[in-house]
């Protein structure tokens, strides 16, 4: 494993922010198939410090205000929606794999490059007009957001936000969500 690293470093709250995220960024090589860099966020959720000044950040960037509940996509994405709903004093809405929910749900299924997945949340997870900030840790092709984002919708919220920690932006996920607007920390 070797620490991601870079002196041009960017992101959209800027480079400092940027910085501190890269720092706490493993490349692990071949995993989880020969021939991909897998970027492990894992030491940057391990450090505290770290992890409550990238969630202070995430929530000053949008505002306190901005918005009424928090999306967490499975899995890492409930770390980062957690925190921030504790942080916020709001709720915090899971967008679960098929299956794993209770309740009369939404799906939606996207293609992934080895395959197909499908995603849930429940059917009166949000009221009509609730302002929906959704949070993952890894924004690659935009499959899994994209879905996601359209999830909250057909359950009646409004995007506010979409936030990642981290954009592949070679994977162009970012044009596959246009024109929703996407706030990555760090984009390499």
């Amino acid at each position: 494993m070797t620490e991601t690293h870079s002196t041009a470093v960017r992101g959209d709250s800027g480079p400092e922010v940027a910085r501190l995220v890269a720092s706490r960024v493993l490349d692990v090589p071949d995993f989880p198939k020969p021939g991909v860099m897998f970027k492990d966020l894992m030491p940057l959720f391990a450090d505290g410090d770290v992890f409550r000044e990238v969630i202070d950040g995430i929530v000053t960037y949008h505002g306190r205000d901005s918005f009424d509940a928090v999306v967490g996509i499975e899995a890492r994405g409930f770390v980062i929606a957690a925190a921030i709903a504790y942080a916020t004093g709001i709720g915090v809405v899971p967008v679960r794999k098929a299956g794993k929910l209770p309740r009369p749900a939404y799906s939606a299924s996207y293609a992934l490059e080895y395959g197909e997945a499908t995603l849930e949340v429940h059917q009166d997870a949000f009221t009509a007009g609730h302002r929906v900030l959704v949070v993952d840790d890894v924004l690659a092709t935009g499959g899994t957001a994209e879905a996601t984002l359209d999830l909250v919708e057909r359950a009646g919220g409004t995007v506010a936000g979409f936030t990642v920690l981290l954009e592949l932006a070679f994977l162009k996920g970012r044009e596959r969500l246009a024109p929703r607007p996407v706030h990555a920390l760090l984009t390499v």
